[in-house]
């Protein structure tokens, strides 16, 4: 009689992955492909599930600005009743979901894009070794943790390319600690900054009243400076309006 397999965290993450497989949502631009339209595989963060409404804004506004191929979106195995886990014990999962994306689409740029949380692990599986991905996406990355700490680690690791969108308001990323990281990566690296944006990319109501803009333009602006980094590392051409200053 076969022995049980020992039931650990990784286990249990194997049979919740099992469940969410179905839950794998999938975007496409409806503009014509090429040999160079990238892939993307987006993360989401700690507080909503890739089915949010921000998940899902933003999954189709990067479909659309990069003309992807396709943009795959997933839920991390914790479930919605419990704190997500320490983002090292979510990089497998991760890692094995780009595999298969990659294993998919060898001949198209891979580019992995996270929010938050899902940025930071998002750097931690573009640094292994056998990945392969051409560029890493973070919006909202959280540098910052809760006690202090510079989480930084992961960035420090990455030697593809690298972009930021960050809201100059946000907490979780102060503008002048995320300077002083960049000058330490050995990444090319960008930034584009949302004024007055906070961790999601909100702007306050009396703020958007004195620029005279609506976050749609906020993020539209966003995603075009995200769509012209990846073009400049995969030689797409994107599905841009006029160019704005990063």
């Amino acid at each position: 009689m076969a022995s049980k397999r020992p039931r650990t965290m990784e286990t249990e993450y194997e049979q919740v992955g099992q469940q969410y497989a179905p839950m794998i949502k999938r975007a496409e631009s409806s503009l014509v492909k090429f040999n160079n339209s990238p892939v993307v595989v987006f993360a989401h963060g700690a507080g909503a599930p890739s089915t949010s409404e921000w998940m899902i804004r933003w999954r189709n506004l990067l479909a659309d600005a990069l003309n992807a191929v396709e943009v795959i979106t997933f839920d991390y195995p914790y479930g919605r009743r419990k704190a997500p886990p320490k983002e090292e014990k979510l990089v497998g999962f991760h890692s094995d979901i780009v595999r298969k994306v990659a294993a998919k689409y060898p001949e198209h740029p891979l580019i992995l894009v996270g929010k938050s949380m899902g940025s930071r692990i998002s750097c931690m599986v573009a640094a292994e070794n056998d990945i392969g991905a051409s560029a890493v996406v973070c919006l909202g990355y959280p540098l910052k943790a809760t006690k202090g700490a510079v989480r930084d680690e992961p960035l420090l690791q990455l030697t593809i390319p690298i972009m930021f969108v960050q809201g100059s308001n946000d907490g979780f990323c102060p503008l002048e600690l995320l300077e002083v990281v960049r000058k330490k990566l050995k990444a090319i690296n960008a930034l584009h900054v949302i004024e007055n944006g906070d961790h999601s990319f909100q702007i306050a109501k009396k703020n958007l009243e004195l620029t005279g803009m609506t976050r749609e333009e906020a993020e539209a602006r966003a995603v075009e400076a995200v769509a012209m980094f990846v073009s400049r590392i995969s030689g797409e051409k994107v599905n841009a309006g006029p160019r704005v200053s990063s």
